[in-house]
C-alpha cells in the first residue's frame, strides 16, 4: 500500500501540471508529441502516465544536446526562457542590452565648437610656443648674418654712465632720503599733536610736489645724466611718491580711528587695535603710533607693495631655494634683454627712420610690423622679469607674504580687465586712495575712470618725456586712447574676440609709441633722420 502510494504521489502531480479543461466530464492530456487521450474522469492509465514522462525527460535531454551543440549552458538557457516568455519588462531591458552592446554613437559636440564644454588645449599651446620658437629663430639667425653680433656689455654701461666719475642717477636717488624722512618727522608731528591736521597736509603736499619737480628738474639741467639714468631715478621717484602718499593717507585715517575711539578702520584693515596672528612667531602686531619708526618706514620703502599698512602678511621664513632660483632668473633675464634690444631692437629702430623720414605709408606699415615682434617679446620678457622673478626675490628677502603682484591678465576679454590684472600693486593703490574716495565723494563712475586714467598717463608721459628732454604727448595720448578703446572692446567684443582686440592693442600699439619717440629724438638730438 504505501509502496503504491509512493509510486501514485508524483504520478498524480505529474498529471495534475498537464491537465486541462473545464467541468467534471472529461479532459485531455497533451503530450509531448503533440497527442491527445480522452478521460472519463478516472485516473489515467499508468502506461500513459509513464509515457509522458518519459517524453518530457527525452525532450529535456534533447534539448541539452542542442545546448551544449551550441555551446550555450543550460542555465543561461533557462533564464532567456523565462525572460522570453514571463515579463514584458524584462523582455525590453534585455532588448535594451542588446542595443547598448551595439551601440556606437552618441550625442555628442566636436571638440574645437565652444558647446563641447572642452577645454584642454596644453598641446596647441606647445604647437604655438615651438612655431614661435622657430619663426623668431630664424629672425635671430637672419639679423645675425645681416648685422654680426651687436652685443657690446661696455655700451650698456655707457647708457647709465657718460663720465665714470659722475654718477647724476645714483646721487638723485640717494637724495631722495631726505624726502621719506620728511614725511616721517611730519607724522611723528601729527601724531603728538605738535602740529595741527591742516599744517601737517600743507607740509605733505610741498613734501610729495617736490618729489616730483625736483627729480624733474635734476634730469633736464644737468647735462651727464643719461635717458637711461634719468628714467631709472625717476621711476624710483614715481614709486616712492605713490608709498608716500599711502604712507600720509593710512596714519591720518589711524588718527581719525583713534580720535573717534572706533576699534576697527572700515575703509582697510591698517590700524587693528588688537595684536592679530601673521603666520609666524617672529614678528609682532604694532598699532598707531608705535609704527612710526625708522624700521617701519624703511621696510616699506623696500617692500614690494605701493599701499602702506601698519602690519603687512609676513612669511615664516626665508626660503633659500626661492630665493637662488628667483636671483637666477634676474641675472639671466636681463642679460637677455640687453642682448635683445642691441642685437634686435636698434637696428630695426634705426632702419624705420627713413620711411617715416619719406612718410612712406606701406614702408612705415612694414617696420611697423616687423618692430612688434621683438618689441613685444621683450615686453613679456620685462613682465616675468620684474613683476615675478625681482618682486619675488625683494619680497622674499623681507619676508613679505603677499605675492599677488600680477592676475590672468593674458586672459583679459576687456581692456579694463587687462589694466585692471596686470599690475596688482597700481591698481591696488588706484582703488585705495584715489577711486575709492572720489566715489565717496559724490563722483560718479565714469568720471572716477576717467580720473584714474587720466593720472596714469601723466605719469606714464613724465617718465619718457623728461628723461629724453622732449614733450611729445605720444605716452600721454596713448593712456587715454585706452577709453574709448575700452567702450568700444566692451560694447561690441566679447569673449575671445575681446582678448585678441586686448593682445592687438598690446602688440601694435606700443611699437608705434616707440617709434613716435626715436623718431623725434633722432630728429632733435642728430638733426636728421638716418
Amino acid at each position: 500500500m504505501s509502496a503504491t502510494a509512493d509510486v501514485r504521489g508524483p504520478v498524480t502531480r505529474s498529471r495534475r501540471s498537464t491537465v486541462t479543461g473545464a467541468g467534471g466530464g472529461g479532459a485531455r492530456v497533451k503530450q509531448a508529441n503533440g497527442s491527445k487521450c480522452n478521460d472519463a474522469g478516472g485516473k489515467p492509465p499508468q502506461h500513459l502516465v509513464k509515457t509522458s514522462t518519459d517524453a518530457e525527460v527525452s525532450r529535456h535531454a534533447s534539448n541539452k544536446k542542442v545546448d551544449r551543440r551550441l555551446g550555450v549552458p543550460e542555465q543561461q538557457q533557462q533564464q532567456q526562457q523565462q525572460l522570453l516568455t514571463h515579463s514584458p519588462r524584462k523582455q525590453r531591458s534585455a532588448a535594451e542590452e542588446i542595443n547598448e552592446k551595439l551601440r556606437c554613437h552618441v550625442l555628442q559636440e566636436s571638440l574645437l565648437s565652444s558647446a563641447s564644454g572642452y577645454s584642454n588645449y596644453r598641446g596647441i599651446l606647445n604647437w604655438c610656443v615651438v612655431m614661435l620658437v622657430l619663426s623668431n629663430a630664424r629672425l635671430f639667425l637672419e639679423n645675425i648674418i645681416k648685422y654680426g653680433i651687436l652685443v657690446d656689455p661696455i655700451q650698456v654701461v655707457s647708457l647709465f654712465l657718460k663720465d665714470p666719475y659722475s654718477w647724476p642717477a645714483a646721487c638723485l636717488i640717494i637724495v631722495s632720503n631726505v624726502f621719506i624722512l620728511a614725511a616721517l618727522y611730519i607724522e611723528r608731528r601729527l601724531s603728538v599733536g605738535t602740529i595741527s591736521e591742516w599744517t601737517g597736509w600743507i607740509l605733505h603736499i610741498f613734501n610729495l610736489t617736490s618729489m616730483l619737480i625736483f627729480p624733474s628738474a635734476t634730469v633736464l639741467a644737468v647735462t651727464s645724466m643719461t635717458p637711461v639714468g634719468g628714467v631709472v631715478s625717476l621711476g624710483v621717484y614715481t614709486v616712492l611718491f605713490l608709498k608716500l602718499y599711502s604712507y600720509q593717507d593710512t596714519n591720518r585715517w589711524c588718527r581719525e580711528i583713534r580720535q573717534a575711539k572706533a576699534k576697527t578702520l572700515t575703509r582697510s584693515y591698517s590700524c587693528p587695535s588688537v595684536a592679530e596672528s601673521n603666520g609666524s612667531a617672529v614678528h609682532t602686531n604694532v598699532s598707531y603710533p608705535g609704527n612710526l619708526t625708522h624700521r617701519d618706514m624703511y621696510y616699506f620703502v623696500f617692500a614690494p607693495t605701493l599701499c602702506y599698512q601698519l602690519n603687512f602678511p609676513r612669511s615664516p621664513r626665508i626660503r633659500k631655494r626661492f630665493l637662488m632660483r628667483r636671483l637666477f632668473e634676474m641675472l639671466f633675464l636681463m642679460q637677455l634683454l640687453v642682448g635683445l634690444i642691441q642685437q634686435w631692437m636698434v637696428p630695426t629702430i634705426q632702419n624705420s627712420m627713413k620711411p617715416f623720414q619719406e612718410m612712406d605709408f606701406s614702408r612705415m606699415v612694414e617696420r611697423l610690423l616687423k618692430l612688434a615682434v621683438p618689441n613685444h617679446l621683450i615686453w613679456l620678457i620685462f613682465f616675468y622679469w620684474f613683476f615675478h622673478s625681482t618682486m619675488n626675490f625683494v619680497a622674499e628677502l623681507l619676508q613679505f607674504g603677499d605675492r599677488e603682484f600680477y592676475k590672468d591678465w593674458w586672459n583679459s576679454e576687456s581692456v579694463t580687465y587687462f589694466w585692471a590684472n596686470w599690475n596688482i600693486p597700481v591698481h591696488k593703490w588706484c582703488l585705495r586712495h584715489f577711486y575709492k574716495p572720489m566715489m565717496k565723494k559724490g563722483i560718479n563712475k565714469f568720471m572716477a575712470q576717467m580720473a584714474v586714467f587720466l593720472v596714469s598717463a601723466f605719469f606714464h608721459e613724465y617718465l619718457v618725456s623728461v628723461p629724453l628732454k622732449m614733450f611729445r604727448l605720444w605716452a600721454f595720448m596713448g593712456m587715454m586712447a585706452q577709453v574709448p578703446l575700452a567702450w568700444f572692446v566692451g560694447r561690441f567684443l566679447n569673449g575671445n574676440y575681446g582678448n585678441a582686440a586686448v593682445w592687438i592693442s598690446l602688440i601694435i600699439g606700443q611699437p608705434v609709441a616707440v617709434l613716435m619717440y626715436v623718431h623725434d629724438y633722432y630728429v632733435i638730438h642728430y638733426g636728421t633722420t638716418k
